[in-house]
């Protein structure tokens, strides 16, 4: 914040109008997205290849929209960079990772995302720019909210929230029966369709965004219902085949 990294205004979703923010509220605006986004990163760093691989699918979708919005260059270069990074490091941690990121890698990239989002738009006169950040790194945000509210509600006090749980998304899938490459290519998928669906807001407007949005819930809804009716008939062979062996 020194060095003029703020956050001045923030848009009114689906409008041309915007919050003019200014003084003691600025900076404590940019503070809280700051140290959200640094751990909103942190914190969905529970399986190979997780953390690292929404950064980088985040990077490319603010890649796009700062490329179409006409964004200062230090940040279409910091973010190139960044993305760079990862997808040299990217192989040799994912499952079965060979080396991990740790802490300090993943609160590396939580923040770096957060600095190079507010660069990425500071500048700009487009209202949807200004939520389209709050869009791409929309799982690790409300994956992070989620989890606050339910430590404080299962703990009963502030104190809660720096407790660890199993109420992760990640983990919630893999209670679902998905394996640890399954639950993270899903959630890959999750920042994937929120990257485009905001690039496709700042490009085409709204109405193509939710065209897009609905196209992507019909897939996933059929596609899901298949997937339950596979797991279901391979739960039925493997009684079948139990049953089978206990008569012989």
């Amino acid at each position: 914040m020194a060095c003029g990294i703020k956050i001045e205004d923030i848009s009114i979703p689906f409008t041309e109008g915007k919050i003019i923010i200014t003084g003691i509220g600025s900076y404590i605006l940019t503070v809280c997205w700051i140290v959200g986004i640094t751990n909103a990163i942190n914190l969905i760093d529970g399986l190979d290849g997780l953390s690292s691989g929404v950064t980088l699918i985040s990077c490319l979708s603010l890649l796009m929209v700062f490329a179409l919005n006409g964004s200062p260059l230090i940040a279409i270069v910091l973010i190139t960079a960044l993305a760079g990074a990862i997808v040299g490091f990217l192989p040799f941690n994912f499952n079965p990772a060979k080396t991990f990121i740790g802490d300090t890698g993943s609160n590396f990239m939580g923040f770096s995302l957060a600095i190079i989002s507010i660069l990425g738009v500071a500048k700009t006169y487009t209202a949807l720019v200004l939520i389209a950040p709050i869009i791409i790194l929309g799982m690790p945000i409300f994956d992070t909210l989620f989890a606050i509210f339910r430590r404080i509600i299962k703990g009963k006090s502030i104190k809660a929230v720096f407790k660890p749980d199993k109420g992760h998304l990640h983990h919630k899938l893999m209670a679902k029966g998905y394996s640890q490459k399954q639950a993270v290519l899903i959630m890959y998928g999750i920042t994937a369709i929120l990257g485009m669906f905001a690039v496709i807001l700042l490009e085409s407007g709204i109405w193509k965004a939710l065209s897009f949005a609905i196209l992507i819930i019909a897939i996933v809804a059929i596609g899901n219902k298949d997937v339950m009716k596979l797991m279901s008939d391979d739960k039925d062979e493997e009684i079948n085949e139990d049953h089978i062996r206990k008569q012989d």
